[in-house]
């Protein structure tokens, strides 16, 4: 299994903790970059698909590095919703 089946497997487990940088790491592989084009409110990070146009929002996880639990469930539903996972 690889590093990215791994990592989707973590995110889709409703009791595993999934890191911020893992998320990136998992974004990336689905396309997905991190937006600079406008500042975003507070810890609020927006990630774009530039095939799609597709955008994600999420909260920094702070002051720990685990996104919280609406944060991951929120991806989940964005990332089933695009058929991603």
């Amino acid at each position: 299994m690889s590093k990215y089946e791994k990592l989707i497997a973590k995110l889709l487990n409703r009791d595993a903790q999934i890191k911020y940088q893992e998320v990136l790491y998992l974004l990336a592989r689905m396309g997905y970059r991190k937006s600079e084009k406008r500042r975003t409110s507070g810890s609020r990070v927006a990630f774009v698909n530039d095939e799609t146009s597709h955008i994600i929002r999420l909260h920094k996880p702070h002051p720990g590095n685990e996104l919280k639990a609406y944060a991951k469930k929120l991806l989940i539903n964005e990332l089933k919703d695009r058929k991603l996972i």
